[in-house]
């Protein structure tokens, strides 16, 4: 019965997948509640990307966490529908950056409105996020603000690129622990301290969270370049088109074989012209590249499962267990 929970979980226990099914719907609820405004213009532009779908891993994540004290507990479903808020004000400021067309399938707002209308409206969803967390105290609203300042940061130091000297993986992986990993950490740590959870666990889930969150988003990486279809809601190979240098692309950057010459001249230049890509994109598949990029997808997905060792076992702690799974199985 729990096939219908996001992210592929299809071996929960039973109950706790009805209560995460329910508590998923209410978020879903209490999603559109909060992205509704007096002016049928800014509630058309906000519910833009929450009717376009997606994953709901981090409300999900903050729900799993919940188990661990009390799912009912009044502040739980307003603490992940924050990190949604969150997560989805970060993508419409993203495809700004990123002048993505597509979002989820779907037109991103920038493509069908305007840049203006995009970064408003992500900012508006901020504002929602940070009104909610007013509700909840101020460990919730100083949480959010560091979770901020830490998504900003991590964007800032992609946008910059790696200081003189410094090893551009590892540049990148920091990036992703503060883009990716530290709104998941957050989300696991909302859930926690929303249901009277503890330090204890919260601080698990959290240090679980962020390390998951690397693995996340190294396996949409590589599903960008390895998928034929677009499993991830873009055309396969869009990131390498755009010229972002993820992991697979810096470990391919770094490789010094004569077979890998060829694939090295082509990302070290634009990738626009559609043979060039087609080309870059087939080497890229092929490439000890992708290997080394899955052996570090599966090194943090391990390193976030050893976070579980010390908290209660049972079924939600199997759960996070089976997302580890599912963030590796997702790419091969």
């Amino acid at each position: 019965m729990s096939e219908s929970l996001p992210f592929g979980l299809s071996h929960v226990d039973a109950p706790l997948a009805e209560r995460l099914r329910g508590g998923l719907a209410d978020v879903e609820d209490a999603l559109y509640a909060a992205v509704r405004s007096d002016y049928p213009f800014v509630t058309e532009a906000s519910s833009h990307l929450v009717a376009a779908g997606g994953k709901r891993f981090r409300p999900l994540l903050a729900l799993v966490a919940s188990q661990y004290g009390d799912p009912a507990a009044p502040g739980v479903v307003p603490g992940a529908v924050i990190v949604e808020l969150t997560h989805l004000a970060t993508l419409y400021h993203d495809d700004v950056m990123d002048e993505a067309p597509l979002r989820r399938g779907a037109p991103s707002a920038n493509a069908r409105w305007d840049n203006t209308i995009a970064i408003l409206t992500g900012d508006f969803l901020f504002a929602r996020a940070a009104d909610i967390a007013a509700d909840l105290g101020p460990e919730i609203v100083r949480l959010l603000a560091r979770t901020f300042e830490r998504l900003c940061t991590g964007q800032i130091l992609e946008t910059v690129g790696p200081a003189e000297g410094q090893d551009p993986v590892e540049h990148h992986l920091d990036v992703l622990s503060g883009k990716t990993g530290s709104l998941i950490a957050a989300a696991g740590r909302i859930g926690a301290i929303t249901s009277g959870a503890g330090p204890e666990v919260a601080d698990r889930i959290s240090a679980y969270g962020e390390k998951f969150g690397v693995a996340f988003q190294i396996s949409d990486d590589l599903l960008d370049i390895a998928s034929e279809s677009a499993e991830s809601g873009k055309t396969p190979g869009t990131d390498l088109r755009e010229g972002v240098r993820t992991l697979p692309v810096l470990l391919a950057l770094r490789g010094t074989d004569p077979e890998g010459a060829r694939l090295r001249e082509l990302l070290a230049g634009p990738l626009v012209d559609d043979d060039r890509h087609a080309e870059a994109l087939g080497l890229l598949r092929a490439s000890p590249a992708m290997v080394e990029a899955r052996a570090e997808l599966v090194r943090w997905a391990e390193d976030a499962r050893s976070e579980l060792a010390s908290l209660p076992q049972g079924a939600m702690t199997d759960a996070l267990s089976q997302m580890c799974d599912v963030v590796v199985d997702r790419s091969v």
